[in-house]
């Protein structure tokens, strides 16, 4: 094997106890949520739902993770890392059950796993999950932005995550930085002895942060990303006597994404779904407490915990594979 022995054993004996801890606190955070909304009012509410609007919304959420394979096949073929489309839509979908992680940086599973199954080097595939959340972030800020007229602390919220999204790209991109980066990194105890797999790992996300890279993936996540707002208004849509419009329903969803990945709590639990209640309350109309808990509870369903059955589903899939 390419990797040293401090990456000689994948990350999945602790697996398990990490969707086991997204799970609780998931769990956690919906009965916040559900006596926050008033459990009885929530029911009656849930009642009368138009359970297509649910089924629309797991479709487009489906179609999201479409478009970001795209990116991801993209992304691979800039690092010139050539892997099976078959083989590589599972890697990818297998690195869903990792979304209940901080800032769904444990994606870089996926890395883990086409070293597995491909020698390829952790170091030179992992900077492809940090390209993948930067232009998620992008596309977020985008979003918030054009929702932000709605919603004063939208655009703050869409300063903060872009001013965070720039400075990491200056680091990457403008070499002086990265080299003074990289030498602070090499004198520090817990990185000085990775620290050519972190110049590696520079290297690889330099490539990918270029100009036309940068451009071509921050479109597909925001088209992406636009998805799933979209999928936050049909639901709200979905219950009697509530309505919103698309640009509030995108801030709403974005703005609450991106403080969730800000907060580094796994998921974003707790912190994404109080700010898409609040936000639904404020933005849309005749949106009662309980039909925005309701609302963020099945978006939420349709999209993070959806992502997790599919990637479970996917990696079940890979393994079975792979012993073959």
């Amino acid at each position: 094997m390419s990797e040293p022995s401090t990456t000689s054993a994948p990350p999945t004996r602790g697996l398990a106890r990490r969707i086991m801890l997204g799970t609780v606190l998931g769990a956690m955070v919906f009965a916040g949520l559900s006596l926050y909304g008033d459990v009885r009012a929530l029911a009656a509410n849930l009642s009368t739902f138009a359970w297509s609007t649910f089924a629309l919304a797991l479709a487009l959420a489906s179609a999201n993770y479409g478009i970001r394979f795209v990116r991801w096949q993209y992304y691979l073929r800039a690092l010139d890392v050539h892997v099976p489309a078959g083989e590589s839509l599972l890697v990818f979908l297998a690195g869903f059950v990792m979304s209940v992680t901080p800032g769904k940086l444990g994606e870089v599973f996926k890395s883990f796993l086409l070293w597995e199954a491909r020698d390829v080097s952790v170091a030179r595939t992992a900077p492809i999950v940090l390209a993948e959340r930067l232009t998620d972030l992008l596309a977020l800020v985008a979003l918030t932005a054009i929702g932000s007229l709605f919603f004063d602390q939208g655009a703050v919220i869409a300063a903060i995550g872009g001013a965070l999204v720039l400075s990491v790209i200056a680091v990457v991109s403008i070499r002086p930085l990265a080299e003074l980066a990289l030498a602070i990194a090499a004198k520090l105890p817990g990185l000085k002895r990775i620290a050519p797999r972190l110049r590696e790992a520079w290297e690889a996300l330099a490539t990918l942060v270029r100009p036309a890279p940068l451009v071509m993936a921050t479109l597909l996540a925001t088209f992406s990303w636009g998805l799933e707002c979209i999928a936050l208004w049909a639901i709200v849509r979905g219950f009697e006597g509530a309505t919103i419009e698309l640009g509030p329903a995108s801030l709403a969803y974005a703005a609450s994404t991106i403080a969730g990945a800000l907060a580094m709590l796994p998921g974003g639990l707790g912190v994404t779904e109080a700010g898409m209640a609040g936000s639904l309350q404020v933005l849309g109309v005749g949106v009662t407490a309980s039909i925005a808990t309701g609302a963020t509870l099945l978006v939420r369903l349709a999209t993070l915990w959806w992502a997790v059955v599919v990637g479970a589903i996917a990696l079940f899939v890979l393994r079975r594979t792979s012993r073959k």
